[in-house]
């Protein structure tokens, strides 16, 4: 069990009374974060609306270092988002809570070379959430992470996060229960872009000249870090039915390796 001290309570309890305070205005995610370093010091935030219509929109980052920030920003945002796993569940349905990149990644994903390219060659080694809803098709999803030292939360941090999602999502969703009503006039990055839709689409199009169905369906999975195990889970097929077909379609592209798969999907991508 994790026990506050008086001080730290009183700390959190200003500053989330600050937060409060500022719903509505254009500060507001900077004091809602600044509550949250209060208990849990935290290097780097991204603040998203995921639309299951469109593509991600950014509407606050925070601790992002310049060098990091074409790839954590303009790749993630432009097409990376097709691969992760918490893009995905949230596309399922993830209901509201905090959640640890643990707690939804596929059982590979760690050893995925979407996982080195997007988030440890961008200075993270994990990601949690608290995600809230604001329609049945928008959802508001708040990404702390640790970028500068690419340092891992202890498991009391974790605790304490976990223990705050009742108030940051209650103070979260009333600072953004009208954005539909404020998005359309939002300048650059915040305004709607129409891709999501059609970049989903061209992701389940991928190998289509090539592999049979249920060969696209194992390369979907494979590039969002399942392992064989997973994939036949999810196909309700045999692990070994999965290798097989893993090995087809891995002859097929004249490739022997997931990360070759990746980079042949990028190019895809950009093509």
């Amino acid at each position: 069990m994790t026990c506050l001290s008086t001080t730290e309570l009183a700390s959190w309890n200003e500053a989330a009374s600050e937060a409060m305070a500022h719903c509505h205005a254009d500060d507001f995610p900077a004091k809602l974060l600044e509550a949250i370093d209060t208990l849990v010091p935290l290097e780097s935030t991204l603040i998203i609306l995921e639309d299951s219509r469109r593509a991600p929109e950014l509407l606050y980052k925070r601790g992002i270092p310049p060098h990091n920030r074409e790839r954590v920003i303009d790749r993630y945002f432009s097409r990376g988002y097709l691969l992760d796993p918490f893009c995905l569940a949230v596309d399922q349905g993830l209901a509201e809570g905090f959640y640890h990149l643990d707690d939804i990644a596929p059982d590979n994903f760690f050893n995925s070379e979407y996982y080195r390219v997007y988030y440890l060659e961008a200075g993270s080694v994990e990601d949690c959430y608290y995600i809230l809803d604001l329609t049945p098709e928008r959802r508001i999803s708040i990404s702390l992470y640790n970028g500068l030292t690419a340092t891992p939360l202890t498991s009391t941090q974790r605790a304490i996060l976990q223990t705050l999602d009742p108030m940051v999502r209650t103070l979260a969703r009333y600072h953004w229960q009208n954005l539909d009503e404020r998005v359309d006039t939002l300048p650059p990055p915040f305004a709607p872009s129409p891709g999501g839709g059609k970049l989903r689409e061209a992701f389940l199009r991928f190998g289509e000249d090539r592999l049979t169905m249920r060969e696209r369906e194992i390369c979907h999975l494979l590039l969002r870090g399942h392992s064989a195990k997973s994939s036949a889970r999810e196909l309700s097929i045999s692990p070994e039915t999965v290798r097989l077909h893993r090995k087809n379609l891995y002859a097929k592209f004249d490739i022997g390796s997931q990360s070759a798969l990746f980079a042949i999907f990028l190019d895809w991508l950009d093509g």
